[in-house]
């Protein structure tokens, strides 16, 4: 079993939220974490866990106005080209059997909207069973730092979202049609109980 953790970061804080996570995977099952400029085009087949995660900007997933907009902010953005967004708007549907779920960073304030949110839609279009609700990560400011304590949340998410895939492994067809019958998901709706965003 692998994970892969595709992460978009513009001052650092999502990439250390991306390796805190996978960090937690990494007691019961090896992760990878990429930074989405580096993402494969599509899922390999080894892939038993797709986590993907980014910045909130303008309420939802970043657009190549709000990256050039951090870019202003600092010489030093990571993700300065390429998003999550662009990135899973390329993906084709699904041709493996993998579970998904998604995470995002976000300002303390309540009226930042979700990116977590909106790559997980995506995620269920393209035909991925969530294994897990967006969950979002908290930053006190547009470059950070972090909130104390978040890594620690992330890790301890990683952990529960890999013991969970370890003793329920997904049971969903490689692929299906447009004319097919649609799936049975093997995994709790989204509201599950590993996260809430």
């Amino acid at each position: 079993m692998r994970a892969l953790v595709v992460y978009e970061s513009m001052f650092g804080n999502t990439a250390a939220i991306a390796r805190a996570i996978a960090d937690g995977i990494e007691a019961s099952m090896h992760a990878d974490v990429v930074e989405v400029s580096a993402a494969p085009a599509t899922v390999p087949a080894d892939v038993t866990m797709l986590i993907v995660g980014g910045p909130t900007h303008a309420f939802s997933m970043s657009w190549p106005s709000t990256r050039r907009d951090a870019a202003g902010r600092s010489a030093s953005v990571i993700s300065r080209d390429r998003g999550i967004r662009e990135w899973l708007g390329a993906l084709p549907g699904v041709t493996t059997p993998t579970v998904a779920t998604t995470f995002d960073t976000r300002a303390t304030s309540r009226l930042t909207g979700s990116a977590a949110r909106a790559a997980s839609r995506r995620l269920d279009r393209l035909g991925f069973p969530l294994v897990a609700s967006p969950m979002s990560f908290r930053v006190t400011d547009f470059t950070g730092p972090l909130v104390d304590g978040e890594l620690d949340r992330a890790h301890a998410w990683g952990e529960a979202l890999a013991a969970e895939i370890a003793v329920r492994r997904p049971t969903r067809p490689v692929a299906r049609s447009t004319y097919q019958r649609p799936f049975q998901r093997p995994y709790p709706h989204p509201q599950s109980r590993l996260g809430e965003a």
